[in-house]
């Protein structure tokens, strides 16, 4: 499964292309399908994003629930029915789907930030608050994460 790490901001170019960091790039290639897949995050204002094989996993915890309730279709709708698949073309790019990038205020550039085996697309100004937050909740709880031997 894929790993991203780290934060990068880039610009969205007139045709609405923006970079998708090299690291990541490194992750989302794959034997099937060579690209990203996007969402709108549940957690954040932002969009999320992963490689094929964690949306498998997702459709695949989804179809072990009792297929005729009423949580299957409602994960099955808001997770696999907002998904969009994106390919990055050759110079490392892809184009965000405008729907997404107005829902989550994205207008010149995004920030692209690694969250382990997902990763999210952000406003710029709306992460840094956000990453503030974040720091000060992450020290109040450090005594949380544990470090397995």
């Amino acid at each position: 499964m894929a790993l991203f790490l780290s934060t990068f901001t880039n610009k969205i170019d007139a045709k609405g292309r923006v970079s998708v960091p090299a690291q990541f790039r490194a992750s989302l290639v794959n034997e099937s399908f060579s690209g990203m897949v996007v969402y709108e995050s549940f957690v954040n204002e932002c969009v999320e994003g992963c490689d094929i094989e964690r949306i498998k996993k997702l459709s695949e915890s989804i179809d072990n629930l009792d297929p005729f309730s009423e949580e299957r279709d409602a994960f099955a709708t808001a997770v696999l029915g907002g998904s969009i698949q994106l390919s990055i073309d050759s110079d490392g790019r892809v184009i965000l789907p405008e729907s997404l990038l107005r829902k989550v205020n994205i207008k010149s550039e995004a920030t692209f930030v690694g969250k382990g085996s997902t990763f999210e697309i952000w406003e710029p100004k709306q992460f840094e608050e956000y990453m503030t937050r974040a720091k000060k909740d992450a020290k109040a709880k450090r005594n949380l994460l544990k470090v397995s031997k």
